[in-house]
């Protein structure tokens, strides 16, 4: 009993936190949400904060079973290895056409972390980063900069977050539904793999790259024929 009481809290306060903030939700909004009573929040968690932790931790957990970390073969070319990150990063931001209050919560935790909550969030973040870095340490010559390898990284994951920090405006941008088919998620880790695997291609070939004062408009290239 006491542990279902515990979990029921745990999973009314998810959505209230995830719609809030920390700052914005109440214990007894939660817990007339939950049906207990105050002194309850007090005996499983020991107050709002440690509820606070322990509810983006079990978001954290929720994700990871239902978005497990990117895998591949052992022969996996480092094209393909973005490819399954990029398709990783998105179900995780997007899910499955249904963005749950999960992502949600970890959205807004990267965004204004809180003091409670940063080795949660370091936890959820550093894996992917490291993975990342792993990935582009075979795609990068050797002598590649740490900043411009922190830059590059950065672009990738951005262009992953974006369809979910901005949902609105891109509602408002191209209209309709923009999860039908040119923008699942399968398509845009499409999109975002070869868009920047031909950035990172740049950066190797620096006679690839253009010239920002005489080009004006960037020559037919062929797309990345890496990934399938």
């Amino acid at each position: 009993m006491a542990d279902d009481t515990r979990l029921r809290i745990l999973r009314v306060a998810g959505p209230i936190f995830a719609e809030n903030g920390y700052e914005g939700t109440t214990i007894r909004e939660i817990c007339a949400a939950a049906d207990v009573n105050v002194a309850s929040v007090n005996y499983h968690f020991g107050g709002k904060e440690t509820l606070y932790v322990e509810t983006v931790a079990h978001a954290y957990g929720e994700r990871l079973q239902r978005v497990p970390p990117a895998a591949w073969s052992p022969e996996a070319t480092p094209a393909e290895q973005l490819h399954a990150f990029v398709t990783t990063i998105l179900k995780r931001c997007l899910g499955e056409g249904d963005v749950g209050w999960e992502s949600r919560l970890l959205m807004r935790e990267m965004l204004e972390p809180t003091d409670a909550c940063r080795m949660v969030i370091g936890e959820y973040v550093r894996p992917q980063w490291n993975q990342l870095a792993q990935i582009l340490d075979r795609l990068l010559p050797a002598d590649t900069e740490e900043h411009v390898r922190q830059q590059i990284a950065f672009s990738i994951v951005g262009q992953c977050v974006y369809y979910r920090m901005a949902n609105e405006l891109v509602l408002m941008l191209i209209g309709g539904d923009w999860q039908s088919d040119p923008y699942s998620i399968e398509r845009l880790a499409q999109h975002i793999t070869q868009f920047s695997l031909a950035g990172i291609h740049g950066f190797a070939d620096p006679g690839k790259q253009p010239n920002l004062r005489q080009a004006d408009r960037v020559p037919h290239a062929v797309m990345a024929n890496d990934i399938h």
